[in-house]
């Protein structure tokens, strides 16, 4: 598989931004920016051979960085780093040192903070060997950047197999103690359009992180059995939810600690896609897009709630300020490694 590089799109803070096309001979067709690592377009043939885009994005990468979009923090189909979801009271304490993190969401963090992963200009390693059928990119979170320690040099890799799976690998390094908890932000939508809500969900998980009202993680891990939750077997996504809130949620994966394998799983009946998710991460946290709100989207939509979803695997939320859970601390001379995949086919 050869990926195609585009024209340089315009500069964002002094460097180059480009779209990169992945294509497979099974027709499945994938374009990412180096700005944000963002999937903006993600194109499968449906049941009668028709492509669909089953990620929410924009037409131009320009309207990426729009003061209405980044202020909606959508995060549309980008990397969020240096820490997933919310870091409560934007603080943490690492051997014994207090650091006061950029609270974007006061009085949390999410998602890395003002200015995260999601809006830097990556650096792309291998355009000349493109030609191999993988994407890598890297850039620098320097030290006290959005309040968190060391300079954290980051990769991530794409490749498209012609067994239409695209695998998402990404490394960090430090020369400080740090916390790191990456995943990557896609909403998809398997009819291309519309709401999400008829969707069909599987998540192979018995047990989902409690959760304080503003959504944080507060510790306690329950059990999905008798609740909405329980996603154990195929159910739709509207069958017991909150029609007014969705799902804001993580859940723990039915797995070894570090073990790759099954996230999750969705099917539209209307395009007879199915998507599957694996991950060597230890949770998927399950968002059905209740803040969407943006406007001049991708062919004239308007993303409203419940137009997309996301299965965002990462460690436990909030991990860095909860002993009990995995540790999300990176220490100079150890590797963070991330992997995930996304596998699409007919039904």
């Amino acid at each position: 598989m050869k990926i195609v590089q585009s024209e340089a799109l315009f500069k964002h803070n002094g460097e180059d931004v480009f779209l990169f096309t992945l294509r497979n001979n099974a027709g499945v067709e994938v374009c990412i920016s180096n700005l944000g690592a963002i999937i903006q377009s993600y194109k499968v043939p449906n049941r009668t051979g028709n492509l669909l885009d089953i990620v929410l994005g924009f037409d131009t990468m320009e309207h990426y960085l729009s003061s209405e979009y980044l202020n909606n923090k959508s995060y549309l189909g980008a990397i969020v780093g240096r820490y997933a979801n919310r870091v409560g009271q934007s603080s943490m304490v690492i051997d014994g040192k207090i650091y006061q993190l950029s609270p974007n969401i006061p009085p949390h963090q999410i998602h890395g903070g003002f200015e995260g992963f999601d809006t830097k200009v990556w650096h792309v390693e291998n355009s000349d060997q493109l030609s191999a059928g993988k994407l890598r990119m890297s850039c620098l979170s320097k030290d006290a950047e959005e309040g968190y320690p060391g300079n954290l040099e980051v990769s991530i890799c794409f490749s498209l197999n012609d067994e239409n799976e695209l695998i998402i690998d990404t490394e960090a390094i430090t020369d400080q103690a740090t916390a790191i908890n990456l995943t990557h932000h896609d909403y998809f939508n398997l009819n291309g359009s519309g709401r999400i809500d008829d969707h069909w969900v599987q998540i192979p998980s018995r047990f989902y992180l409690g959760q304080y009202p503003d959504n944080l993680a507060n510790g306690k891990t329950l059990s999905v059995y008798g609740t909405k939750y329980d996603f154990t077997s195929l159910r739709q996504i509207n069958k017991d939810w909150d029609p007014d809130s969705g799902y804001d949620q993580s859940f723990v994966l039915d797995k070894d600690y570090g073990a790759y394998g099954m996230a999750a799983s969705a099917y539209s009946e209307k395009s007879g896609i199915k998507l599957e998710v694996f991950t060597d991460e230890p949770t998927v946290h399950f968002y059905t897009g209740i803040h969407l709100g943006n406007t001049n989207a991708r062919n004239g939509q308007f993303y409203e709630p419940f137009s997309g979803f996301c299965f965002e695997t990462q460690h436990h939320c909030n991990a860095i300020n909860i002993p009990e859970f995995p540790s999300t601390l990176l220490r100079p001379g150890q590797v963070y490694r991330h992997k995930t995949s996304y596998c699409v086919s007919i039904q």
